[in-house]
């Protein structure tokens, strides 16, 4: 293995930078965000520390480590450098660690079977005469998680969301370092089950980075191609699904049949439709053989045709830009203070994605798409466009994939000892960011995960912020953000 390798993702830590005096800490932290570094995890360990990844596009990770404060209080981040304000919920939360001065120090999730504590949520409210409050959930229409919506309403117009999260808390971050990190494929792939290939590669290329093992190209192509499938057929299901949402049923039916169509190709190969048990580390179990290449490549060429019949008269159908032009906005100054990502930003012309910004082999050359408007209408066209961008990669791979096979995989060994190894993926959400850490016996110290839902569901209540209440729906499914990735 290389030594201090901080440069490349996924990002290794061989030896971690010595304990910060606490003050100096903080003062490093907002140094490198006026540089344009952002946080890319912060959190505190089972040892008393706190460590803090800042990340800028092409330059290397800088890791902040200090010890927990004497009195368990510093003042707050998030007052001069928004990007933090939900770390340091979490921080509260889990080590009881308080960030004085922060604007909205509330419960991140509760534990698991904290009911008491659930129903008891300090929500915000008005004792305005002139304004109503309406609660949504948690229990939801139809097949879907759990999660709670107050929403204070002065008539038809929204004048406040707030989103209670935690009823979807697993305790997965314990799980995930309990025993033999090699061994957690099936529980990285239930962090949201809808995202099964972007969590599991994070999981795959952090573990991977501990062993000291680098997977053969072919492999890496393998893994690239199973990435974009999933986000095409999760951008068909969310069109399908807005389509729904205003009464466009053709459309609702369509999307839908081509989404089966795709996902039924990861079915083909790995016995799954969500790429279940498609990798695993050091490589993965189904390869893709030249028959299942061309029939792939053919697959794809006709739902593309498809796609592009069905997006067309979308987008042209004039009910439909009533409903999606101007509804939901968020500003590019939102979505960078508050470091969203995905669709969620680069619907507002901030051109973030892992894919660009933290590459792997197979997106060396990846330019992100973005819309500008930030609206619901933003949001369903970007999906649009980055469906036909994936298809374009998903060809080119195919076309330079040789036969490939499980067996070409890696053996891993165990894992180095007292080091720490960061994984970036993009997922079809937006950044997926996997951190490990490992003691001096090689076992698991800690694991953390971060979905994008995490940061991006601040933007759905700053969306519907002067939206008419009937829209709420309609801007809640153009982000489709994910209870269980933000619960864990």
């Amino acid at each position: 293995m290389d030594t201090n390798v901080l440069n490349k993702n996924p990002f290794l830590i061989l030896k971690q930078p010595g304990l910060m005096e606490i003050a100096d800490f903080y003062t490093a932290i907002r140094q490198l965000s006026a540089l344009g570094y952002f946080p890319l995890f912060y959190f505190g360990t089972s040892g008393g520390e706190l460590l803090c990844g800042m990340a800028k596009p092409e330059l290397p990770l800088e890791l902040l480590r200090t010890a927990f404060p004497d009195n368990r209080q510093y003042p707050s981040l998030s007052t001069d450098i928004p990007a933090f304000h939900i770390f340091e919920r979490e921080l509260y939360e889990e080590h009881g660690i308080e960030a004085v001065g922060h604007p909205w120090l509330k419960p991140l999730r509760y534990p698991a079977g904290a009911k008491a504590q659930m129903d008891d949520y300090p929500f915000f409210s008005s004792e305005s005469s002139a304004l109503h409050e309406v609660g949504v959930g948690p229990v939801h229409a139809g097949v879907i998680e759990p999660g709670h919506f107050r929403i204070i309403c002065h008539g038809e117009t929204v004048e406040h969301l707030e989103i209670q999260l935690g009823y979807q808390h697993r305790g997965v971050c314990k799980l995930l370092a309990d025993g033999d990190i090699r061994t957690k494929m099936q529980l990285a792939e239930a962090i949201a089950g809808d995202t099964a290939i972007g969590h599991g590669l994070a999981y795959c290329m952090a573990v991977e980075a501990l062993c000291g093992v680098q997977v053969s190209p072919a492999i890496q192509t393998v893994r690239s191609i199973a990435l974009e499938l999933e986000r095409i057929g999760m951008h068909l299901a969310d069109l399908s699904a807005l389509a729904g949402d205003i009464a466009y049923l053709s459309g609702q039916n369509f999307f839908a049949a081509l989404r089966t169509t795709v996902i039924n190709s990861s079915l083909a190969i790995c016995g799954s439709r969500f790429g279940k048990r498609w990798l695993k580390p050091g490589g993965v179990n189904y390869g893709i053989s030249a028959e299942q290449n061309k029939v792939l490549r053919n697959t794809l060429k006709i739902a593309e045709e498809q796609i592009d019949n069905c997006t067309k008269a979308l987008f042209a159908d004039a009910g439909v830009l009533n409903r999606f032009d101007s509804t939901g906005s968020l500003s590019l100054k939102m979505v960078q203070e508050l470091n969203m990502s995905g669709i969620t930003a680069k619907a507002c012309g901030y051109a973030v994605d892992a894919r660009k910004d933290f590459p792997i082999r197979e997106y060396a050359d990846f330019q992100p798409l973005i819309q500008n408007s930030g609206d619901v209408y933003a949001r369903a066209k970007l999906r649009n466009v980055e469906i036909k961008q994936s298809l374009e990669m998903i060809y080119f791979m195919l076309s330079t994939l040789p036969d490939t096979k499980a067996e070409d995989s890696t053996v891993l060994s165990a894992p180095g000892a007292d080091i720490m190894a960061v994984s970036v993926v993009e997922g079809w959400r937006g950044r997926i960011v996997h951190v490990i850490k490992t003691a001096a016996d090689g076992s698991t110290e800690q694991y953390k995960v971060y979905d994008p839902s995490l940061h991006n569901w601040f933007g759905l209540a700053l969306a519907v912020r002067n939206e008419g209440i009937s829209d709420f729906p309609l801007c809640n499914k153009s982000f489709d953000l994910s209870y269980c990735g933000a619960d864990l």
